[in-house]
């Protein structure tokens, strides 16, 4: 699969004090015609992320509505997002649509950790989020970036949990697994989805999934290990097992925004073409830009 990059379709401009930098984890949701909101992950000068939007017209790339306003914030200390909110994707549950996302928390000198959490969107309002998955005997260490779909009457949940902080080459060991629900509320933890490979491909995040020919594809930010930044990558799956494949996807440009890193991909489809939003530099610190899958 071929991406053609479009370019940076929207760069941060703003004075909020929520969303100094970066519009990192862009998330379309369409709207009408070929307008679509593009909720976005904007930070403050502590670097917690926070949530904001900025409708789009995805044909001509022109910004039709940009509040430069979080609609959700950080939470309180003793929150599991106190230290940010990082969204994955949105999905319709009981005739309301949720966005999930990895809440950030850091408790005193300790390393950072993450839960799974969701808060319903409507319109330009989210309301306070709720707790979705948090560690267990499967997942020990951390969690991340949640991507949830409903099919057949069952949620499917891919996720991100750590293994350990380091590895043998100082990379942490950070994998996507799997687990399904039939009421989005309890959990039945597949474990690994997709495995990882030392030095090649072994810290992933962000999985973004779509239907394509009747089979299942899956896109991720990783890291090798090596010392290069993100890529982002892509697998097929066989019967919910996604094949490694350890080179990228999408790779960074030659010059501009995008030529050191690209990261944390979201995929969709608008008419009869499929479409990429992503980051580029510095985990989107300038913004997140369009691309647009070659026939």
């Amino acid at each position: 699969m071929n991406w053609e990059k479009l370019g940076q379709i929207y760069q941060v401009n703003n004075k909020n004090p929520y969303l100094l930098t970066h519009a990192s984890n862009p998330l379309a949701s369409h709207l009408k015609d070929d307008m679509f909101r593009i909720y976005y992950n904007g930070r403050d000068k502590g670097n917690k992320s926070s949530v904001s939007y900025v409708d789009i017209d995805i044909i001509s790339k022109i910004v039709i509505n940009d509040p430069k306003t979080p609609i959700l914030t950080y939470g309180e200390e003793n929150s599991f997002y106190s230290h940010g909110i990082s969204i994955g994707n949105i999905w319709e549950q009981d005739n309301k649509s949720y966005i999930g996302f990895m809440g950030w928390q850091i408790r005193g000198n300790n390393h950072w950790v993450g839960d799974i959490g969701k808060f319903e969107i409507k319109g330009d309002k989210a309301k306070k989020p709720t707790l979705l998955l948090g560690l267990s005997k499967e997942d020990l260490v951390s969690l991340s970036y949640p991507h949830i779909e409903h099919e057949n009457g069952v949620y499917k949940m891919w996720y991100g949990s750590t293994i350990d902080w380091t590895s043998e080459n100082g990379e942490m060991i950070h994998v996507l697994k799997y687990a399904t629900s039939s009421d989005c509320k309890t959990w039945n933890l597949k474990g690994s989805s997709l495995p990882y490979i030392l030095g090649k491909a072994q810290a992933f995040s962000r999985p973004t999934l779509m239907n394509i020919k009747n089979k299942k594809h899956m896109w991720y930010s990783y890291r090798s290990g090596d010392g290069t930044l993100y890529r982002i990558g892509h697998s097929q799956s066989k019967n919910n097992q996604f094949k490694l494949n350890p080179s990228p996807n999408l790779d960074v440009s030659f010059k501009g925004w995008d030529d050191e890193m690209v990261c944390y991909p979201f995929v969709f489809e608008h008419k009869n073409e499929v479409y990429m939003l992503y980051n580029g530099n510095n985990h989107g610190i300038e913004g997140f830009g369009l691309a647009k899958l070659k026939n």
